[in-house]
């Protein structure tokens, strides 16, 4: 549970425009803990790294290395971080180049995703009628086969690798023309879930029991601390948008900021060929202190040298199991390994 203050059972008020840029000033006025949570690393308890060049220009503390801070993104400089579709065509360019970013269509992310729910429930257009880049939603409450509940599709595990802005988990927009898509024709694997409670859950109570588990259910890492920051903001500004068209009010403040720290675990900055904190393998001196003399050696991370997932001498990335409450090694995943 995240802290709580006098205000915790109101309804968060964060006001945010139809379209994909939410200033981080209305996140920050909104409520002024919910901010530092949607910064923070899990796994070194500090704040996410910008992990990009593109924002040196603004001077110190902007550096590839360096923590986003509040200041850094608040008050005067509320519009630094944008998401991409906000971004210069030179600046799209250069990430492109540097890190092989690419964004994918929402009718791309739908196919994809419909690819998961076809197997899983055995059968084709569950959510929606694909179309020519596009989809006809299914407006009928959707049903289960056999052997499978609504419950269980919540708590089916759903992971976007390398997610930028999280596209395929939330569709608040497309990615690749700020199209603003309506709540009912969301196809994000985190809005699917959102909407699977809203059919079967009856009493608010139930209704906020079974989204937290969907939220829990729902992960994502990235490299990038922009596009990482944005994640997360998503899933949150998603989970509101489920809320307010289900009770036509916000939700409150201290659901809000448990639905952010959720994503501040679920949704992680990872090198993902190294599963560590990116840029965190580094190399060691060693001392050896000798009957006559002392000598110095320089170690390099032997996972690095040797291409070995589980010798990197960075810090290894943690993520957290809510059915057991315990964290884990993200690379231990790779084999089932929950310690």
């Amino acid at each position: 549970m995240t802290k709580m203050d006098d205000k915790n059972t109101q309804g968060v008020k964060l006001e945010y425009s139809n379209e994909p840029d939410v200033s981080e000033n209305s996140i920050l006025n909104a409520d002024d803990f919910l901010l530092s949570i949607l910064l923070q690393d899990q796994t070194t308890k500090k704040n996410i790294l910008w992990m990009t060049d593109n924002y040196a220009k603004h001077g110190p503390g902007y550096e590839e290395t360096s923590q986003i801070t509040i200041p850094l993104i608040t008050g005067k400089h509320s519009k630094v971080i944008r998401p991409r579709i906000n971004k210069t065509k030179a600046e799209q360019l250069h990430r492109v180049r540097d890190k092989a970013e690419v964004f994918t269509p929402s009718w791309i992310c739908n196919s994809q995703n419909n690819l998961i729910d076809n197997a899983w429930f055995g059968r084709d257009g569950v959510f929606n009628t694909e179309l020519d880049k596009s989809w006809i939603t299914n407006k009928e409450n959707i049903s289960f086969p056999e052997g499978k509940a609504w419950k269980d599709y919540i708590l089916a595990q759903r992971l976007e690798v390398s997610c930028g802005e999280a596209p395929y988990l939330v569709s608040r927009y497309d990615t690749t023309t700020g199209q603003m898509l309506a709540i009912e024709d969301r196809i994000g694997l985190l809005d699917r879930k959102l909407r699977i409670v809203n059919e079967n859950a009856g009493s608010e109570e139930e209704w906020i029991q079974w989204s937290i588990k969907a939220v829990q259910s729902t992960y994502g890492f990235e490299w990038q601390g922009d596009s990482l920051l944005i994640a997360r903001e998503n899933i949150v500004l998603s989970y509101i948008d489920y809320f307010k068209s289900r009770f036509g009010k916000s939700p409150a403040i201290e659901l809000t900021r448990e639905i952010a720290e959720i994503a501040s675990w679920n949704i992680w900055q990872m090198d993902g060929l190294k599963f560590v904190v990116p840029l965190s393998c580094h190399e060691e001196t060693v001392v050896d202190e000798g009957l006559f003399e002392t000598t110095t050696a320089t170690i390099s991370c032997e996972g690095c040298s040797k291409n070995n997932i589980r010798k990197h001498n960075g810090v290894y990335c943690r993520i957290k199991d809510w059915q057991s409450n315990k964290t884990v090694k993200a690379v231990n995943l790779l084999k089932g390994e929950m310690q």
